[in-house]
């Protein structure tokens, strides 16, 4: 077993404020993105891939969020704190399946964006539904395989004595932080595929991100350009803040934070994001605000 001591070592009235906080979050997570995927579902105007991955990135964003945070909820109270070896790497596992899929799905929607801006005429044959359904189920397949050898890596270290978790869930700091062995290999190996999977994507996402802004300078119409830069805004919000967050947390190797500095940076992508993210995606979109709308009708009118 495994003592998570969450915000423990804060004051009373802190720990109240986090624990609304964490509550509200996951609601307001779960309402948001479960309307996303909803609506993308059942609205037959939202069938274009751009939508297609926007209810995998809701999908993705529910899986992140509640890996961590209903647990966390329970380390506010005493009975609540332990958490069992299989339970820390259960957790661990789809932490990691989650953020992988999400580094990967932003990628996937800057590649959707770069075919509707650029290649507009191939765009219809070459983003079908078969090819978004392959690549999501490669995006599956990756996110696991990461997550397999990341975990297996991890909990391979020897636990000792020590099983006080400063942390509200089982992330890499915390637990090697745990080990009374080398962790050397562990670390560097972290930072590698850190580096590897956080680098790859976001240049492959700067990189689709120039060849559409140099496209739509070359829009004559102001109005063509502030269309093609609206289908962009709410995507590259998200990059920028998913990556942001990511980049600071983790490209980071043998220059560690506080217990106190990692629970808040944690906070940015485990909490953070997953309750923005639906946000920025329906109230800069007037096609998903007004499918929304319907589908919040509909449920009232079949309620009463």
């Amino acid at each position: 077993m495994f003592l998570l001591l969450g915000f423990s070592d804060l004051s009373l009235v802190a720990q109240a404020s986090l624990f609304v906080f964490f509550l509200l979050s996951y609601l307001l997570s779960w309402i948001g993105n479960g309307l996303i995927v909803l609506a993308v579902t059942l609205s037959p105007r939202l069938r274009s891939p751009m939508y297609f991955f926007l209810r995998t990135l809701s999908f993705v964003e529910l899986l992140l969020i509640s890996s961590t945070v209903p647990k966390a909820l329970q380390s506010f109270f005493q009975k609540g704190r332990t958490i069992s070896y299989i339970g820390c790497v259960t957790q661990f596992f789809s932490f990691i399946v989650a953020a992988t899929s999400e580094c990967i799905l932003l990628t996937l929607m800057a590649f959707d964006r770069y075919m509707a801006i650029c290649q507009p005429l191939r765009y219809t044959s070459v983003m079908t539904v078969p090819v978004c359904w392959k690549l999501t189920i490669i995006l599956w397949i990756l996110a696991f395989g990461n997550a397999v050898i990341d975990s297996t890596v991890l909990f391979s270290l020897p636990f000792c004595d020590s099983i006080l978790i400063a942390h509200f869930f089982c992330d890499v700091p915390p637990m090697i932080s745990l080990a009374c062995g080398n962790t050397f290999f562990v670390e560097v190996y972290q930072f590698i595929i850190s580096v590897t999977v956080i680098m790859f994507t976001s240049i492959l996402i700067i990189c689709s991100y120039i060849r559409i802004l140099t496209s739509i300078f070359l829009l004559r119409s102001a109005e063509s350009r502030h269309k093609a830069f609206s289908t962009c805004g709410s995507h590259l919000v998200s990059v920028i803040i998913f990556f942001g967050s990511a980049m600071f947390v983790h490209l980071r190797f043998d220059n560690p934070f506080s217990p106190y500095e990692d629970r808040m940076l944690a906070l940015s992508y485990c909490v953070i994001i997953p309750t923005i993210n639906p946000l920025i995606y329906s109230l800069k979109n007037k096609e998903m605000k007004d499918v929304i709308k319907k589908l919040h009708l509909r449920l009232v009118h079949i309620r009463h």
